[in-house]
């Protein structure tokens, strides 16, 4: 039996409270990212790395100034972009 949209709400909302009273298993919490960091590290301008990772320059700043924090599937490529820039520049750039 499949649960109603209702009951995937009702558990959301006992998860919800019971993160809310000290029970940490109940939830997670994404911690920012440092996307200035991450940009720095590739030596690149938000030009040069909005272009490098098609990422749109005025999210770029959104991220750096703490307007917006980046989505799940951006901060993972956030990290491989961390982890090795050059090899993630190259592989989007043959694509």
């Amino acid at each position: 039996m499949t649960k109603t949209a209702f009951d995937k709400i009702a558990a959301g909302l006992k998860d919800a409270i019971a993160y809310a009273a000290g029970d940490a298993s109940r939830g997670r919490i994404a911690l920012p990212l440092d996307v200035k960091a991450v940009r720095l590290a590739a030596n690149k301008t938000q030009t040069q790395f909005a272009s490098a990772y098609h990422i749109p320059v005025a999210t770029l700043r959104d991220w750096e100034q703490g307007r917006r924090q980046p989505d799940a599937p951006a901060r993972a490529l956030l990290t491989v972009i961390a982890a090795d820039p050059l090899a993630v520049e190259k592989m989007l750039a043959s694509g």
